[in-house]
């Protein structure tokens, strides 16, 4: 059956145009309902007007959308969600939750969901790319970020668990600090004790090597016996020697007498 649409049918017809369409698709759903009429006057003259006046409408809606589009494009928005174990939603985020946010985005009360193209409900946390019909003609891109939810619990025992952790870390840090010090005390106290030694070692060589050797004095020897003494104090006379220089000098005496 040829029939003129006087109402656009998403997916079939806008308002305005001829088709052909089934016999049963017609008579069951388009006539009854008013979206369509037999293409045939005045129904032809009729639509032609209501098309003129829809092209009016959707070139207002167009404009308005271009405006709404400009403040949304590249914008995004935060759900948070409970995850689970495997990083799972517990449920999950439908166009509907979408929605609501997109409607807090431009300040309206609401935001139709059905202009929002999720091809599936979202079951997974990250960001990910957003597909808004405005109109028929006008789409815009947003950002959606799906938080996990964390427990405040949680969070607070988390927190404390890294404060105690990092005193911890300063505790290990001093005591490996006060180890160090007596080590390095205790060295030092070593290689001094061991440099002293070798210093006085070195200073008393530094002694004997400059200590100028003893001069032998000439004295003169008032006797025999005297000069004995002296060479017997510095070693250089043996007994033997020692009685023949007596016996000797005895022998000069008598001749003498």
């Amino acid at each position: 059956m040829k029939v003129v649409f006087l109402e656009s049918v998403e997916g079939t017809a806008q308002v305005g145009e001829t088709k052909e369409v089934k016999n049963g698709f017609a008579r069951n759903y388009l006539l009854p309902r008013g979206l369509a009429a037999p293409a045939v006057e005045p129904y032809l003259q009729r639509a032609q007007a209501r098309a003129a006046r829809e092209v009016k409408r959707q070139q207002e809606l167009d404009r308005d959308a271009n405006t709404i589009a400009e403040r949304l494009e590249g914008s995004r928005i935060e759900i948070i969600a409970r995850v689970g174990e495997q990083g799972k939603l517990y449920g999950s985020v439908t166009s509907v939750h979408i929605a609501a946010e997109v409607a807090k985005l431009i300040g309206d009360e609401e935001f139709d969901h059905r202009k929002v193209l999720v091809p599936e409900a979202i079951r997974e946390i990250g960001v990910q790319p957003i597909r808004l019909r405005l109109t028929r003609n006008v789409e815009a891109v947003i950002e959606l970020e799906v938080i996990a939810e964390v427990d405040e619990e949680e969070e607070a025992a988390a927190a404390e668990a890294a404060a105690a952790g990092e005193a911890e870390a300063d505790v290990e840090g001093a005591e490996a600090s006060s180890d160090e010090q007596p080590e390095a005390a205790s060295e030092e106290a070593e290689t001094s004790a061991d440099e002293e030694p070798e210093a006085a070692s070195e200073e008393a060589e530094a002694v004997l090597t400059i200590r100028p050797k003893r001069r032998k004095r000439r004295r003169s020897l008032p006797n025999v016996r005297e000069a004995i003494r002296l060479l017997e104090r510095d070693g250089w006379v043996h007994v033997r020697t020692r009685n023949s220089i007596l016996k000797q000098a005895r022998l000069q005496g008598e001749e003498r007498a």
